[in-house]
């Protein structure tokens, strides 16, 4: 299959004197009928690093997903299959024996004393602290070490969280202390005070080492009461209508005014310089920020944005007097050139400041990320309303360049509840409507000027909400698997029925199971050309003896979609009826529509609707893919490699198609020179290997030799590592003296890093020299065993670095994100993950996890 559109390009050539060329400031002019969709798919998820043992928190939220929202059925939540794992024993081996405790006493340090003792609970009983130790007593880890208590107090052990692995340290044996400063110790060790039965915090230490650990358990803290409400182990109580009982938020944050350009920047028209006011400048600067874009040289794009400026010209006509009658006589390179300017400035801001403007933005939105539900605080995920700009479209939209006007109060309807307080706009105004329904999960609504579609601000993907509804989508797509075989008989009857309707109802059907087609809707003459299968017209499908049949249209986001694919004869046969006496533009199915056959698929099953038959056959083939598989013995890698296959398939299968990203050609190729500096590397050590013992090299596995990498390549690839050596180095001898500098030490001379730089160059001379010879002098104290080992792991590395870019390279152009989000029931992954022992991480991102916390406790046992 192909797609139609590609990325857009930002990097169209400017000349080297900076004139004025050409037509509106571009420098090759403006051409007809550009490709102009964009790719927002997301990136591969094996991407992900991996981390091992991960605990399951609660992360940040991400924004929603965007998809419309989908009513919680009545039925009630699963309860999850998981449980607390008892551990027997776990108390007592907390606890310690007052025989060893003292011999324990005399075997620590002070430090190690204190390092260990925060873990056990019980202090010991003392006399009062004196006074003059009281300065000891304010260090966060002088816990004492307990005494054996009896269970009940055990249970308020509190677990000590990853982020605090500082206090997980064994106890090791030192010097004894001296008797009389443990006696201090132990009398300054007293038991703290209680509250609501818990110990309570000790009072907080001065300085940096304070302030971290003060960082860490209120981190901890916060993630421990974000973990708390886990709806999926909730009864339901309601039949699903009722979403809230309380609702609070505060709105939506508005983007800023525009803030006009400095007097000296203007547009010319026609040669010479125009003064706009604030109104029309603002929407020349939406235009002058893509003239180095594709979108600039797409005439339908230029068309509808000059109708529109045009007709905000009538109401604030320039300043000057000027009228501006013809596009191709404006020029809005000086805009474009001040935009490039600012865009530089911000860019060579210092990481501090960087930092600064970011810690200011995100305080001033942070009342907005997040609202109360039913008391609970939840993330809210679209909070921003989009700023005003020009409408880019994705592939031939008609509207494309049209402007998009600046959302107002005005314009918005806010959703909360009855008692809760109306929040205030962050712009001047008065929302629209003030409305507290409970049965809908949507906090602000506002309809966008464009298309007239409605726009929605909704809970974050992870919210409990939106949970919920991703959770009772697949259950839907799983309760098909009891129906499909009877729906399947049911169409398959109608397929040669005498009522027209019902044949074409069924041919339908047929497409939308077997081919995972979406159903598709009506489109007005003002939108994109879109089709799915009800709306397919006769110069979309092609018939080819004897059972082929070749679909090409454009599908959703104007993604083109190409298939030739054998069919039932009966299928050919009633395609070829139903184009009988029809025209190109004729629709193929002129008795069905979407409602009509979505109203059939109810009566089928309840709530059964399109969608729900392509969630349902994306999950079952990826179930199906992923089970073919016998990886028995094989690699981390090679499992990846058989997951995203499969993955593949259920987005070719879908449709879900992406252009070759721009960077694709460039990342390949630094991919390809990584994996031959992992043939380098091993090559090196072979050779060190035959020079500690020439008998080596007639075994097999060590004799093969890289051939790939011939000797022009070595030369440059040690002349770049010797710059980064270098390089390293001179960062080193920094970051060294500048830690002198502020211990207020002499920093080192100069000299120092010299000779470091000279001995990085006689080790390259060394290997200029070895170039050429399979047998070399290994450098420092390598034994053969070493070596041996060492050469194993990089040939099983470089053996996963290959399948890691045949893996990037064969999804060039497939779309794995939106398959993974919407239609592939996540507990296939967590599952399958669990059985073949690879890490969640490698499969879904951070957002992902976030987003399915409910998938993440299936047992090996599930399937779809």
């Amino acid at each position: 299959m192909s797609t139609v559109s590609g990325p857009l390009s930002e990097d169209d050539s400017m000349t080297s004197n900076g004139a004025r060329i050409a037509i509106n400031g571009h420098v090759n002019g403006p051409s007809s009928h550009s490709s102009m969709s964009e790719d927002e798919d997301m990136p591969l998820s094996q991407t992900v690093p991996p981390r091992r043992n991960l605990k399951r928190k609660k992360s940040n939220y991400v924004e929603s997903s965007g998809e419309d929202e989908i009513p919680l059925a009545s039925s009630p939540a699963k309860q999850s299959t998981s449980a607390t794992i008892p551990m027997p024993g776990a108390a007592a081996a907390t606890t310690i024996s007052s025989s060893k405790l003292l011999k324990l006493k005399r075997l620590t340090t002070k430090k190690e004393e204190s390092d260990d003792d925060d873990c056990l609970k019980k202090p010991l009983k003392r006399k009062p602290a004196r006074k003059k130790v009281k300065k000891e007593e304010s260090s966060d880890e002088d816990v004492p070490i307990a005494a054996p208590k009896p269970s009940a107090r055990k249970r308020k052990v509190k677990p000590e969280s990853d982020a605090e692995s500082d206090e997980d340290k064994p106890i090791v044996t030192s010097k004894k202390a001296p008797a009389k400063k443990a006696k201090q110790e132990e009398d300054a060790k007293q038991p703290p005070p209680k509250l609501n039965g818990k110990a309570k915090t000790k009072e907080k230490n001065d300085g940096e080492e304070e302030g971290k650990g003060k960082g860490k358990k209120k981190k901890n803290k916060e993630e421990e009461q974000e973990e708390v409400y886990r709806w999926w182990d909730a009864d339901a109580n309601s039949d699903g209508t009722i979403k809230w009982h309380t609702l609070e938020h505060h709105g939506v944050i508005f983007p800023p005014p525009y803030e006009p350009l400095p007097s000296h920047v203007k547009m010319k028209y026609n040669g010479k310089e125009v003064s706009l006011p604030q109104e029309s400048e603002e929407v020349a600067g939406f235009y002058a920020a893509l003239i180095e874009s594709d979108h600039a040289k797409d005439a339908v794009f230029n068309k509808n944005f000059f109708n529109d400026w045009k007709d905000v010209l009538k109401k604030h006509p320039p300043l000057d007097g000027t009228k501006i009658a013809t596009f191709e006589k404006c020029d809005f390179r000086p805009m474009f050139d001040y935009f490039e300017t600012e865009k530089a400035k911000k860019k060579s801001l210092s990481a501090a400041e960087k930092k600064e403007l970011k810690k200011a933005k995100d305080e001033m939105e942070l009342k907005y990320t997040t609202c109360l539900l039913d008391g609970r605080k939840e993330k809210v995920g679209n909070f921003r309303v989009e700023p005003p700009g020009l409408f880019r479209g994705r592939g031939e939209h008609p509207k494309k360049g049209s402007l998009k006007l600046r959302v107002r109060p005005e314009d918005i309807t806010l959703n909360i509840g009855k008692d809760a307080p109306i929040p205030v706009p962050n712009m001047p105004g008065k929302w629209k409507f003030i409305q507290n329904d409970n049965t809908v999960t949507w906090l602000a609504t506002w309809t966008e000027n464009i298309n007239q579609s409605h726009k929605y601000v909704f809970l974050a993907a992870g919210s409990s909400l939106k949970g919920q509804s991703d959770m009772m989508k697949f259950e839907k797509a799983r309760e098909l698997k009891n129906h499909v075989d009877r729906i399947r008989s049911n169409y398959s009857g109608d397929l040669r029925s005498k009522v027209m309707a019902e044949r074409q109802r069924a041919t339908a059907m047929y497409f939308i199971d077997k081919l995972a087609l979406r159903a598709g809707n009506e489109k007005g003459e003002d939108e994109a050309d879109t089709v799915g299968c009800c709306s397919l017209r006769c110069e979309h499908v092609t018939l080819e003896s004897p059972n082929f049949i070749i679909f090409d249209f454009l599908g959703k986001d104007s993604i083109r979609y190409y298939n030739r694919v054998a069919v039932e004869p009966q299928i050919f046969k009633n395609v070829r009826i139903f184009k009988e006496n029809k025209e190109d533009e004729d629709s193929l199915f002129d008795r069905v529509t979407t409602a009509s056959l979505n109203k059939h698929l109810n009566s089928e099953m309840k709530g059964l609707t399109a969608k729900v038959f392509r969630t349902y056959n994306a999950s079952a083939t990826f179930q199906r893919l992923l089970d073919e598989n016998d990886l028995e013995g094989t690699t981390l890698q090679e499992k990846l490699n058989a997951y995203n296959k499969a993955n593949r398939l259920v987005a070719i299968l879908c449709n879900h198609q992406r252009s070759v990203p721009k960077t694709h050609d460039q990342s390949m190729e630094k991919m390809r020179q990584k994996y031959k500096g992992l043939k380098y590397d091993r090559m090196k050590l072979r050779h060190g290997l035959f020079g500690m013992d020439s008998k080596y090299k007639k075994i097999d596995k060590y004799r093969e030799d890289e051939s790939d990498l011939d000797e022009d390549w070595i030369v440059e690839y040690e002349e770049q590592l010797k710059s980064k050596e270098i390089e390293k180095a001179e960062k080193k001898f920094a970051k060294e003296n500048e830690k002198l500098m502020e211990d207020d030490l002499k920093p080192q001379p100069e000299t120092v890093l010299q000779t470091r730089i000279l001995q990085i160059e006689e080790d390259f001379k060394r290997l200029a020299k070895e170039r050429g010879k399979d047998a070399v002098a290994v450098k420092g104290n390598k034994t053969t065993e070493k070596l041996m080992e060492s050469i194993d792991k990089l040939t099983e590395r470089i053996k996963s670095f290959k399948l890691q870019m045949v893996d990037r390279d064969e999804g060039k152009e497939v779309a794995l994100g939106t398959s993974k989000i919407n239609y592939l029931d996540p507990r296939i992954t967590a599952s399958w993950c669990k059985i073949h022992d690879v890490p969640i991480e490698r499969l879904f991102s951070k957002t992902l996890q976030v987003k399915f916390p409910w998938a993440m406790e299936v047992d090996t046992e599930w399937k779809f």
